[in-house]
């Protein structure tokens, strides 16, 4: 709240996809997501590979580790997901955005709205 604030940033602007956010929409879009798993009380961890992949949230549940990314862009590609999924092979991925439900070749995707769901 205190970036909209700063940024002068009116709810109307986030509804309805104002230029003003692209600043930091993935910030606020991580931010979003990392609430919705701490209020399922998911204890949240960060990957960095040594070349400088990056998932954005491993969690664990039910005895198993999942890779978490976060794309609030229309582009919602997955590269540094691509090589933790090489790299670990985990049951399977979940990948949040604005993109509707589905699954393919071990990844998950949910939408934003839908974060709590997990």
């Amino acid at each position: 709240m205190l970036r909209y604030a700063k940024k002068d940033i009116m709810p109307e602007d986030i509804l309805y996809q104002s230029n003003e956010l692209n600043d930091f929409k993935g910030g606020m879009t991580e931010n979003y997501v990392c609430c919705q798993l701490a209020a399922n009380e998911y204890k949240s961890y960060y990957w960095m590979s040594e070349r400088g992949a990056e998932v954005d949230f491993v969690v664990q549940r039910q005895g198993r580790i999942i890779p978490v990314e976060v794309k609030s862009a229309e582009n919602t590609k997955a590269k540094s997901l691509a090589v933790y999924i090489t790299s670990y092979k985990p049951e399977y991925a979940v990948k949040l955005s604005t993109k509707n439900f589905s699954f393919e070749e071990g990844k998950k995707t949910v939408p934003l709205y839908a974060a709590f769901c997990l």
